[in-house]
């Protein structure tokens, strides 16, 4: 009598896998013929037969690994200080609206400096709850949720005098409006401005709808910047807005001194920024805008480093994104470096994120500004972590460019932190402390290379955010590695997608279809 020594499967395939498919015929092959020999001829072949066995295990656990394992070398965690010369990115190289991204602090930037301090790990954090914050006190005022309970100290820009300044009637000062605008992001783009153009290096960011900058003769406060400061006496375009124009009452904070049009943001972290709601040419690569609507900042005060201003991406009317709606159809795309030592590229039109892009709605009846979609899931290791949907639906969730940790409902956060925490206690990785909201750590001291469980976000309409193995962790020394995702603490604070997790991905933003998409490996 035959006899069939298979090892069952743990897989959910309704076919075998071809291993065990494989494995079991060879036994059945050996087996006729064992029937006929000696017995211990026959318990050679069952030797045989689990020794076949275990190698087609073996090669299931090592395919699986390239497929619920992400391959990190240790040392890529760590950028180095030269910025590499690296082809142009992404599907438009030689369109004309194409700028360059790099992150304000690394080698790349026009603003780095050879003498000068990276920010802390604890203050980039510290600054990522305060943007974090303020845009869940935005989202809630917006819902009528009115809740949160930590709240950052509300700044008062009023009249005041300054060395070799002397205020004046026509000094710029009214009060920002309060959690309008969050800290600022931490990546940046060069652009034109006035004519002749000057080029300024700025923020970008998708949670701002007014873009400004820093002008002369900044008759009240101007922080430090690396390039000189705006001269609107030097552009032949320049014009301020009047205050019966109405795209002064566009703006979210405004007033009015001598017939000109006052604006004023405030952000998350106190950073505050007031000046002359003008108008000017931009220049974003090769593209010029004409009559560009711009804060021309007179008093600005904060945590801006030493960048010239910000630009909008918001839905807000003010935004670059809605000005230039007729050119470029109200879509954008940028791709974040998954190094800081790297480049990526901001590019305008329907076709700057390619044709890779997986697509989900844009919810566009979740309030201003923000670029809302849909939640459903998280895989970790390309399973479904168990999370009600309705835990998604009930917070919400934004894409954000500036803000550097996802956020998650409490509910949702300790299921990705225990998913993940399974994936790397098999794997029998050292454990650490945690370090500010994050809490999930991992030592990888002597180790040169490691496998993370992967890590997959889901969204309406199937669309995946699978993300890169540089955005998974985050390092604050070989030491300790962290888990990039925080949580709310509660399951009612909007969820945030944030940039780390967004690294080397195409990120679209389409106001004329409504969509947001994730094109993988476009940078």
């Amino acid at each position: 009598m035959d006899r069939l020594i298979c090892v069952p499967s743990t897989h959910r395939d309704p076919e075998p896998p071809h291993y065990l498919t494989a494995t079991c015929a060879v036994v059945h092959a050996m087996a006729a013929p064992a029937a006929a020999s000696s017995r211990h001829g026959f318990l050679r072949l069952l030797a045989a037969a689990a020794v076949l066995a275990a190698f087609g295990l073996g090669a299931a656990r090592a395919a699986g690994s390239s497929d619920d394992r992400a391959p990190l070398s240790v040392a890529s965690l760590f950028p180095g200080p030269a910025c590499p010369t690296t082809a142009e990115h992404g599907p438009s190289a030689a369109a004309s609206a194409r700028m360059r991204i790099v992150h304000q602090h690394g080698p790349c930037s026009p603003l780095a400096d050879a003498h000068g301090k990276r920010p802390a790990h604890d203050e980039i954090l510290a600054a990522d709850q305060n943007r974090v914050e303020s845009i869940q006190r935005r989202v809630s005022a917006t819902a009528g949720r009115g809740k949160l309970t930590k709240r950052a100290a509300p700044v008062q820009p009023g009249p005041k005098k300054s060395p070799g300044h002397s205020a004046s009637s026509s000094t710029p000062s009214l009060p920002a409006t309060s959690g309008r605008a969050l800290s600022t992001g931490n990546y940046v783009v060069t652009v034109g401005l006035g004519t002749p153009a000057s080029k300024y290096t700025v923020v970008f960011d998708t949670g701002s709808d007014t873009t400004w900058v820093q002008c002369r003769p900044c008759v009240v406060k101007c922080y430090r910047q690396k390039e000189p400061l705006f001269d609107p006496a030097k552009s032949s375009t320049y014009a301020n807005v009047s205050c019966s124009d109405p795209a002064c009452s566009d703006l979210d904070s405004n007033g009015c001194t001598g017939g000109h049009c006052l604006y004023a943001v405030q952000y998350g972290d106190g950073s505050y920024t007031v000046g002359f709601f003008a108008q000017d040419t931009l220049t974003i690569a090769h593209d010029a805008i004409k009559g560009f609507r711009f804060g021309c900042g007179e008093k600005n005060s904060g945590l801006f480093g030493k960048t010239a201003g910000l630009m909008g991406l918001g839905r807000g009317k003010t935004s670059l994104t809605v000005q230039a709606y007729d050119k470029y159809g109200g879509a954008f795309a940028y791709c974040l470096p998954a190094s800081s030592s790297g480049t990526g590229y901001l590019d305008f039109g329907p076709g700057s994120a390619g044709n890779n892009a997986r697509l989900t709605p844009m919810l566009t009846d979740k309030g201003p500004t923000f670029y809302y979609v849909g939640m459903t899931g998280i895989r970790v290791g390309r399973q479904q972590v168990p999370i009600a949907e309705s835990v998604f639906s009930t917070a919400g969730t934004l894409v954000d460019s500036g803000t550097v940790i996802t956020r998650l409902p409490a509910t949702a956060y300790t299921a990705l932190s225990k998913a993940f925490a399974t994936g790397m206690s098999a794997s029998g990785y050292k454990t650490a402390p945690a370090y500010s909201i994050l809490d999930t750590c991992y030592d990888f001291t002597g180790l040169s290379d490691v496998a993370l469980p992967t890590v997959s976000l889901v969204f309406q309409g199937g669309a995946c955010l699978d993300v890169d193995v540089s955005g998974i962790v985050y390092a604050i020394s070989q030491a300790q590695v962290c888990l990039a995702f925080a949580s709310n603490g509660d399951d009612e604070s909007v969820a945030i997608v944030g940039n780390t997790q967004q690294k080397t991905y195409g990120v679209l933003y389409d106001l004329g279809k409504k969509t947001v998409g994730f094109a993988p490996g476009s940078c």
